[in-house]
């Protein structure tokens, strides 16, 4: 036998099979599988995404056409007309909007959550009599419509206080504590062991330094999430200010505003679209930065007894 018939016989040395190569077939379809299994796997998430994110995709979209295309059915732009942002912002009294909507929400979140902190403390850790029957008429409250008390309402601010054609009837009420807001930060605060609050009170705390040190810091998450709803719900508010502040254009809010500003601008649905992100961003903006502390605010403030 020659030595060239040796080696042709020879076998072939054995040894571990090499990997597929990663931009093989092998690995596309593996990889195709994976992303098959997770749209399966989220079908329903990415739907509900797809219904809450479409109308926003529409708006913005719109936004940016121009008078022309708005008005057509098409559905992309095809010149992006990014001054439309730029016109809107400049439109006489956009401005002023935006400042009474920050004075209404910053001030009236502030003074909401100052005003109903004490009182939900003590309906959660003090034992004093009467102490049910309060709680039921913060409930009952709660249960209260807004309608039912506006005349009322609007006869002592606007005629007796003399405040109509501002926003103040709408801010000061809430230096007296709200109803859901005392309501959740109470359920919140029965979580807190009574442990915490005892041992301060040994190391010679009064209650009001108590609530400041040692409840107030942990009570963060049900702030948070109190403070956002109260905020939303100035920022978004349209009835108040058509009840006090319709006559006077310099207290309108930009709920209120981009009303006027849609019927003044019925054929721009570009400019309307647009006038609509501006009031919609910094909620959006605020509520991604602090959904984290939201979620957790909401998710521990559970019904206790």
């Amino acid at each position: 036998m020659t030595l060239s018939n040796t080696l042709t016989e020879a076998p072939a040395p054995s040894g571990p099979a090499r990997p597929a190569r990663p931009g093989g077939p092998a690995a596309r379809a593996a990889r195709r599988r994976e992303l098959l299994h997770w749209v399966a796997v989220h079908s329903l998430a990415i739907a509900a995404a797809l219904f809450f994110l479409l109308p926003f995709v529409f708006v913005f979209l719109t936004s940016v056409m121009s008078d022309r295309q708005a008005l057509t059915t098409d559905y992309w732009p095809t010149d992006w007309h990014w001054g439309n942002y730029g016109q809107v912002w400049n439109t006489p009294g956009f401005l002023t909007w935006w400042r009474n909507t920050l004075l209404y929400a910053g001030l009236g979140t502030l003074l909401t959550v100052v005003s109903s902190l004490p009182v939900a403390y003590a309906l959660a850790k003090f034992r004093f009599r009467g102490r049910n029957l309060a709680l039921m008429a913060v409930i009952a409250m709660m249960m209260l419509p807004p309608q039912v008390t506006v005349i009322p309402m609007y006869l002592f601010w606007a005629k007796q206080m003399g405040l109509g054609g501002s926003l103040w009837p709408l801010i000061i009420p809430m230096a007296f504590g709200d109803a859901f807001t005392i309501f959740l930060l109470r359920q919140f605060l029965l979580t807190i062991p009574k442990e915490y609050i005892e041992a301060a009170r040994m190391d010679g705390c009064g209650d009001l330094r108590t609530l400041l040190r040692v409840v107030l810091p942990m009570a963060r998450p049900a702030i948070a999430a109190v403070a956002l709803f109260q905020f939303f719900y100035c920022w978004n508010d349209y009835f108040g200010p058509q009840i006090y502040a319709s006559n006077n254009h310099d207290a309108w809010t930009l709920s209120y505003g981009l009303e006027s500003f849609k019927a003044a601008h019925h054929t721009n649905w570009n400019l309307t679209m647009a006038a609509t992100l501006l009031v919609m961003a910094p909620v959006i903006v605020l509520f991604f930065f602090a959904q984290k502390a939201f979620i957790e605010g909401v998710t521990l403030t559970g019904v206790k007894g």
